[in-house]
């Protein structure tokens, strides 16, 4: 078991080595609020680093102590795993044609569907559909409209009046 877990901490330590050597060839410029560009790589690459090495020290020195027996499914459930991978995959597809706040819910429906199949809900029923849209709009409304109309931050909509 010790292998896994040395490997789990060198390879954070290896993606956090990465960002910081990614984020130095960027511009330091001070930018908005006095940070630049490679701020939060920086800040991302440094708390990798330092997770890396805790967990490769832990390893190293005996493994994962108190560790629980892992809980759910011996193997991964794939049509769930789909069902969310193709609400994503939507998502970014369609943000830019019929908008954020209809992508996000379609993201949101798809979601909902996989995590009903993981845990054997299977049918689908155009009641729990329609809520399952009600909740995601009801989600992705007031985000497209903190980011448009109080933060005026550019999403992608279908009208020009930031409302939807």
């Amino acid at each position: 078991m010790r292998s896994p877990q040395t490997l789990l901490g060198a390879g954070t330590l290896g993606v956090g080595g990465l960002i910081l050597a990614g984020a130095l060839q960027l511009s330091s410029d001070a930018g908005y609020a006095g940070v630049g560009p490679n701020f939060l790589p920086l800040v991302v690459g440094a708390a990798l680093l330092v997770c890396g090495a805790g967990l490769l020290w832990e390893a190293r020195t005996g493994g994962y102590r108190n560790m629980e027996e892992p809980s759910g499914a011996e193997s991964a459930d794939w049509p769930g795993f789909v069902w969310v991978s193709v609400g994503i995959l939507a998502n970014a597809a369609l943000i830019t044609t019929i908008g954020f706040i209809f992508s996000c819910t379609l993201c949101f429906v798809c979601a909902v569907r996989g995590f009903h199949w993981a845990e054997g809900r299977r049918g689908i029923r155009p009641a729990a559909i329609l809520k399952d849209a009600l909740i995601g709009f009801c989600i992705a409304a007031p985000v497209y409209w903190m980011f448009t109309q109080l933060l005026a931050i550019s999403l992608p909509g279908i009208t020009s009046t930031g409302w939807l």
